[in-house]
């Protein structure tokens, strides 16, 4: 029976929900310089948790879960560190950068290789042409520039009123064939689809 795997893993989605709200309400001292990006990489561990992607994005069921940071890398090792150790339904994690668009696809390959992809703000001005270079494949894209969402990306994480908060385009993690949790969701502010799209 599966239910004993359904449960354990409900009881760890629900375990560090206080972890993402206390991450979403930190104030302005505590969102400068490294300090903002040890909360976003607690953010994209979160993520990680409440984000089902399809079988077939993995190889093997210990396939680790690769996360390309795309463009100015301003994590330096922060990201590292934090996700050092940790799993997720027993998969680890690796990290890779790429510093454009171009080395993204290098870096992928033709299997797309990536299961997130983080784009920096260095990058926003050729968030259309990743996200074309991920079309078709299961990739949660994550931003942190005001607009990512709306032009395609599936969360992005904003700094408002001195808070980081995020928003979830729905329609987008659809179209990855992504499942995003109802638990994340109900944290998130929902970015509508494009005006004559309704989400299915």
């Amino acid at each position: 029976m599966q239910v004993k795997p359904i449960k354990r893993r409900l009881r760890a989605a629900l375990a560090i929900l206080p972890i993402l709200l206390a991450g979403a309400w930190l104030n302005a001292q505590n969102t400068s310089g490294s300090s903002e990006y040890l909360i976003k990489a607690g953010f994209i561990y979160n993520f990680a948790n409440l984000v089902q992607w399809p079988s077939t994005s993995f190889a093997q069921p210990d396939s680790p879960i690769v996360i390309v940071i795309l463009g100015e890398d301003h994590f330096g090792t922060t990201l590292d560190h934090a996700l050092e150790g940790k799993k997720v339904n027993a998969r680890p994690f690796v990290i890779k950068r790429a510093r454009s668009v171009f080395e993204l696809q290098r870096t992928l390959g033709p299997q797309k290789d990536c299961q997130i992809l983080y784009v920096s703000s260095s990058e926003m001005p050729h968030v259309s042409e990743a996200i074309q270079a991920l079309k078709g494949a299961p990739v949660l894209t994550i931003g942190e520039t005001p607009g990512f969402a709306r032009s395609g990306g599936i969360i992005n994480l904003i700094l408002e009123d001195n808070k980081v908060r995020f928003e979830v385009n729905v329609q987008a993690a659809k179209d990855a064939d992504l499942n995003i949790s109802s638990r994340l969701l109900a944290l998130a502010r929902i970015v509508p689809p494009p005006e004559g799209r309704r989400a299915e």
